[in-house]
């Protein structure tokens, strides 16, 4: 036998109310950014280029380690010597550390001929890696500069380890969203073209 159930109107009102009062005191996130900003590599592997080899012969690009200020999806503004503030209207499509290692590897693919692994279990078979810390991805308020900074960790086998710094500084940028992330864009490609020269 089919049943069905039939609700008052008085009983459909109390839960409606109810919930009407609830929605006052909660917030289910702010509203979404007009826009959302991203790091593109300037050079592309093109469409059809095909490389292998072993797993184990290949370069695995980690995703850099980060201090908890360029741990969110905001470009950090530095203000003075001890205090810093985010960009207004400037939010990433992905944590900077994230977007930085995806024009790493693409430059690395582009540049090289490499077997270049980003992702995946694969990437820790991979007996040389790279590795390191993203240490700035900002821009300075006072200067009207951005700056991107790499701390390198190339790792070979048999367990030799080579360490850089590289850095890439763009000045004349104006303290408005895209304008500060075209810079740090521009900023992102140098260091990554800096890099895949080094590793080869």
């Amino acid at each position: 036998m089919r049943y069905s159930s039939f609700r008052t109107p008085f009983a459909l009102a109390a839960p409606l109310a109810a919930l009407g009062l609830l929605s006052g005191c909660i917030s289910f996130g702010g509203e979404a950014p007009e826009q959302l900003l991203t790091l593109t590599s300037t050079s592309s592997v093109p469409a059809g280029a095909a490389t292998e080899g072993q797993a184990e012969a290949a370069l695995a690009v980690m995703v850099p380690d980060v201090s908890q200020r360029l741990n969110v999806n905001r470009i950090p503004v530095i203000t003075s010597d001890s205090s810093l503030a985010y960009l207004a209207d400037a939010f990433w499509v992905e944590k900077p550390a994230q977007l930085f290692r995806t024009v790493l590897a693409e430059t690395i693919r582009a540049k090289g001929n490499r077997l270049v692994l980003s992702s995946g279990e694969l990437e820790y078979v991979a007996q040389t890696q790279l590795s390191g810390q993203l240490t700035a991805m900002d821009y300075n308020a006072d200067s009207g500069t951005v700056i991107v900074r790499y701390d390198a960790v190339l790792e070979l086998p048999e367990g030799r380890i080579l360490t850089r710094r590289f850095e890439e500084t763009v000045g004349g940028v104006s303290a408005d969203a895209n304008a500060v992330a075209a810079a740090l864009n521009e900023a992102s490609n140098s260091v990554a073209d800096q890099v895949a020269e080094w590793v080869g």
